[in-house]
């Protein structure tokens, strides 16, 4: 027997990070107005702990939009893998040229380019909720602007960023030995 309804258990779960902070935040300020010297320091720290990652958790929580969609996502050293019904593939983050959003009438998914390979991996695919932290990992970035595209309702597709937006990104190669 379920006490609560499943759209509130996905809503729930979503935001569990940010709710688990919350938590601490309140007993962290609990204990630190407890009498003495060392508790108060303790909760003053789970406190201080608790809000620092706040707005991490609740850009995860915006990024995460549920996992009815089709496909799975892991994360393997490194590599995106994705396998759908149809398609599927795997791409390099160190590799990766080219991260973006196409958004259609029937959905959105992300598009990453790898070269001349394209990885196309439904937003609600399960375990896409791991391609946050993933994609963190891409120097310049901005998260503001993935979470702003994600909200995004209008079709087309939504460059978020590109090596060659950043080339001094582009790891070193190691020389040959009559360049030495």
């Amino acid at each position: 027997m379920r006490f609560i309804r499943p759209e509130a258990a996905q809503v729930l779960t979503r935001w569990r990070e940010v709710l688990v902070l919350g938590a601490l935040a309140l007993l962290g300020a609990w204990i630190a107005l407890r009498p003495g010297f060392f508790v108060p320091v303790a909760g003053w720290a789970l406190l201080a702990f608790s809000v620092l990652l706040m707005p991490i958790s609740i850009q995860r929580a915006q990024f995460r939009p549920g996992a009815d969609g089709i496909g799975v996502v892991q994360l393997r050293e490194g590599r995106v893998i994705y396998f759908g019904p149809e398609t599927g593939g795997t791409v390099s983050l160190d590799e990766l040229s080219e991260l973006g959003l196409v958004v259609t009438k029937t959905g959105r998914h992300w598009h990453l380019r790898q070269g001349a390979d394209v990885l196309d991996i439904p937003v609600d695919a399960l375990g896409a909720d791991q391609l946050f932290d993933a994609f963190a990992r891409l120097r310049g970035l901005n998260s503001a602007r993935l979470l702003d595209a994600l909200d995004s309702l209008k079709p087309g597709e939504i460059t978020l960023w590109s090596r060659a937006d950043h080339p001094a990104l582009t790891p070193d190669l190691p020389r040959s030995t009559s360049e030495r």
